[in-house]
């Protein structure tokens, strides 16, 4: 028996495009001629060398990624930069950060292990319902890096200007927003991003930094978390997450036939706005976040009473919209409409939010 697909709206792991689960089904059992799967090949092998190249070839390519910038995959997600990040740039033993959201802070903390972390301004204060402002005259122009969290999965905010550090390279978490829409590589010293939300399944997070950048890392540093050590070694120090790395390929090459992160955007924006327009009219549903700051990508709303937004989860649920309900921490409900998300599926959900608005006056 084979099930309908359902409308999955979660944070991450997240939808993938159904094109690219289609390919990878065909190529289970035997990729191209190699006679095996991916996840059986040799990493040294050349078929997987190609695929491994292809996969940062697309990346320079769909993020216009200038030469003098390099291209890791690491291993920990996301998570791992935290502390990676601080073991290879903390020259100084001082960096800016800005408290935009839970993962945001998490950062803070664990770069606090290995020298001053400069909190330049936070939203804590009022649940991360907003990017806080910045008052200049607190960045520190001796600070190793200036650090921002770009998309907040978990708030639903994001940064629309990116601060002027004077110079000091900016630092960002990019893990709910590469791809999403187009950007400027030349404007960050360095950019982390985890796969599972844009690029592909769990397991591997994207680095690209500016070379100047690598090479002066602490002593302590593990080599898994040496930046200089994984360029020099092709991403290759240990065995990579092959089967991840082989999905991220198909993700940028269905990115590629698209017509690229521009119109990829187009496609985003457009459904941002279908149920931001929405949430400003309903009387029932209501969005959390300041309009200045929010988010393309998770789209956080409250109901304003706990029992009936776990109904509503609920018949959601049941209706194949399925992943609605918001962070364990933040609550709520929240809507992640990322780039495989169609836009038939934020259209279904509007419906059955419209309905269930109705049937609950």
């Amino acid at each position: 028996m084979v099930m309908k697909r359902v409308y999955n709206f979660s944070a991450g792991p997240s939808v993938l495009p159904e094109e690219v689960l289609k390919i990878a089904a065909d190529e289970m059992l035997c990729y191209q001629d190699s006679g095996m799967s991916v996840m059986e090949m040799s990493h040294r092998s050349k078929a997987y060398e190609e695929i491994i190249g292809a996969a940062a070839a697309n990346l320079r390519t769909l993020l216009n990624v200038p030469d003098n910038y390099k291209i890791l995959f690491m291993q920990g997600g996301a998570t791992a930069q935290f502390d990676a990040v601080p073991l290879n740039l903390m020259k100084n033993k001082k960096a800016d950060f800005v408290d935009s959201g839970i993962w945001a802070a998490k950062a803070i903390k664990l770069a606090k292990k290995y020298g001053q972390t400069n909190v330049l301004a936070s939203s804590k204060d009022t649940a991360y319902d907003r990017i806080p402002e910045l008052d200049p005259s607190k960045f520190d122009p001796e600070a190793d890096y200036f650090h921002i969290t770009m998309n907040n999965t978990v708030a639903g905010t994001r940064f629309y200007k990116l601060p002027d550090t004077k110079g000091v390279p900016i630092v960002v978490d990019m893990s709910s927003y590469i791809l999403s829409e187009v950007f400027d590589v030349n404007d960050f010293g360095l950019i982390y991003a985890g796969a599972q939300k844009n690029m592909g399944p769990a397991g591997v997070a994207v680095v690209i930094i500016r070379e100047d950048l690598m090479g002066e890392c602490m002593p302590v540093t593990p080599e898994l978390y040496n930046y200089k050590i994984n360029y020099e070694s092709g991403s290759m120090l240990n065995t990579p997450p092959t089967y991840t790395i082989y999905i991220l390929k198909l993700v940028t090459d269905w990115v590629a036939r698209m017509g690229g992160v521009a119109q990829i955007q187009k496609i985003n924006e457009k459904k941002a706005a279908m149920l931001y327009d929405y949430l400003d009219q309903s009387n029932l549903f209501k969005g959390r976040v300041a309009k200045d700051s929010r988010s393309m990508m998770n789209v956080t709303f409250v109901m304003g009473n706990e029992e009936l937004e776990k109904r509503f989860v609920a018949e959601a649920k049941a209706a194949g919209l399925v992943n609605l309900g918001g962070h364990r921490i933040m609550g709520g409900l929240r809507a992640s409409i990322y780039n495989a998300m169609p836009v038939e599926g934020v259209a279904a959900l509007v419906d059955f939010m419209k309905k269930f608005e109705k049937e609950n006056k």
